[in-house]
């Protein structure tokens, strides 16, 4: 007598009632659990492959931006600063 470690100490022969009582309790819903299973599947596989597709475009994009850009000369908040002291001073 096997036994299998998910079902704990049942046997071949245990596990073969168990699915055969399932069959027919829900024999005539199977087809259906198979149906919805199936699309189930195929719209998860869908949206996995939509979240590929996006994240190499994306990948696509950021590799196409030029490497080396040169940065701002000086952030826009410095700049103001500077030119209102500019204006402040007296001219002399």
């Amino acid at each position: 007598m096997t036994t299998l470690g998910l079902f704990g100490n049942f046997g071949n022969v245990e596990i073969l009632v168990i699915l055969l009582v399932g069959l027919i309790l829900f024999g005539r819903r199977l087809p259906e659990v198979g149906r919805g299973l199936g699309k189930s599947i195929v719209e998860f596989k869908k949206g996995l492959r939509d979240v590929t597709d996006e994240i190499d475009t994306v990948s696509k994009e950021v590799s196409a931006l030029p490497e080396d850009q040169s940065p701002a000369s000086k952030p826009v908040g410095e700049a103001a600063a500077e030119s209102t002291v500019s204006r402040s001073e007296p001219a002399g």
